[in-house]
């Protein structure tokens, strides 16, 4: 399978990146996890076509990570999308969702679509089927007004995990243990705030860890700028890894 970076970036632009995006394939179907508010950009700047999306699952609903999401509805119903699109994710998705719809676009949450359009709320450490993929969800430590979830991912017989945004918590043990790959967070170098994962605590934390790879994601400029001093895969936005 491949996965590839779309966005890498902080909710900031930091380093000139686009917002979280992961876009999985080689299963049966692609599926994408995450969709920041520049993902349809993303998708577009590398040749991949939106509306060929028909899963797409977000960790948590802050907009670096599901802002994404009414640009995507919109374009699909403006260039004759047909495919149905199935969003799933914590619980409140739908409500929030909509109502950023509403925000951006007034009245475009209510506009008859060629496509249907259906949200998948999905519960807590429950293994589930989700289109080409099996998804199970763990709630980590990240303010966003609803649960916000670390994700395992089986697909195309490989696992993958992500963290979401998170400070450090067990449920990240539990949701990379043995996967192929684990992406996560790693918003500072050494400073440790509240919500959100370090590289030095990770670090600590490391062999803990018993994933295959571990690629570090969302970092703000202070991380960046530290780059030369940690001893992991980096992502950056278009990289492409093979699992």
């Amino acid at each position: 399978m491949e996965l590839r970076f779309i966005g890498s970036g902080d909710a900031f632009g930091s380093g000139g990146r686009l917002q979280t995006c992961l876009y999985l394939s080689g299963g049966s179907e692609a599926m994408t996890v995450d969709f920041g508010a520049s993902s349809l950009v993303g998708m577009k700047r590398a040749g991949l076509e939106p509306n060929g999306i028909g899963w797409l699952f977000v960790t948590h609903l802050h907009g670096d990570h599901f802002g994404g999401l009414p640009f995507l509805v919109l374009d699909g119903q403006f260039r004759r999308r047909e495919q149905a699109l199935n969003i799933g994710g914590p619980p409140g998705l739908a409500d929030r969702v909509t109502r950023a719809m509403e925000v951006l676009f007034p009245g475009s949450s209510r506009v008859s679509r060629r496509f249907d359009t259906n949200f998948i709320e999905l519960p807590e450490r429950e293994r589930v089927e989700f289109g080409p993929a099996v998804v199970t969800c763990y709630e980590v430590q990240h303010a966003s007004g609803a649960p916000s979830f670390a994700i395992r991912v089986e697909y195309a017989d490989r696992v993958i995990a992500y963290s979401g945004d998170t400070e450090w918590t067990s449920a990240l043990v539990e949701a990379s243990a043995g996967a192929d790959a684990f992406v996560c967070e790693a918003y500072f170098f050494d400073k440790r705030v509240p919500y959100h994962l370090d590289y030095r605590t990770l670090e600590e934390h490391r062999s803990d860890l018993s994933c295959q790879r571990l690629i570090l994601t969302h970092m703000s400029q202070d991380m960046l700028d530290h780059a030369g001093d940690v001893e992991a895969e980096l992502a950056k936005d278009g990289l492409v890894v093979e699992i």
